[in-house]
């Protein structure tokens, strides 16, 4: 027979048992064609050693001016905080779609789980 009073503390809840983290980027193109796009999206989990680890990321960007262009690639290494924490720097150049490239260049948010 079950009680009817029935609690649980909740203080942690992993949805996707993946190792590591994962940092959150937003940035902008740079201007081609008299227009520019944006790029936000997540990176995969790290691979590497933990202090010297890499990203990869990929998306779609914004559609602007009529298109979209693909982009992919790996972060740097990690640059440290003073609070423990870390972040990555990206660049790039996107996919040749109506005519020209876009050049990116950003950085990553603090890691999360």
């Amino acid at each position: 027979m079950l009680k009817k009073e029935h609690s649980h503390s909740l203080r942690f809840v992993r949805i996707v048992d993946t190792p590591g983290h994962l940092h959150d980027y937003d940035t902008n193109t740079s201007v081609s064609e008299r227009h520019r796009h944006r790029m936000r999206g997540r990176t995969s989990p790290p691979e590497g050693a933990e202090n010297q680890h890499v990203h990869y990321y990929e998306g779609t960007t914004s559609y602007d001016d009529g298109h979209v262009h693909y982009y992919s690639g790996w972060t740097g290494p990690p640059i440290p905080l003073p609070d423990g924490n870390h972040y990555h720097e990206f660049s790039g150049r996107t996919t040749y779609d109506d005519g020209h490239t876009h050049s990116y260049r950003g950085y990553t948010s603090e890691a999360f789980l």
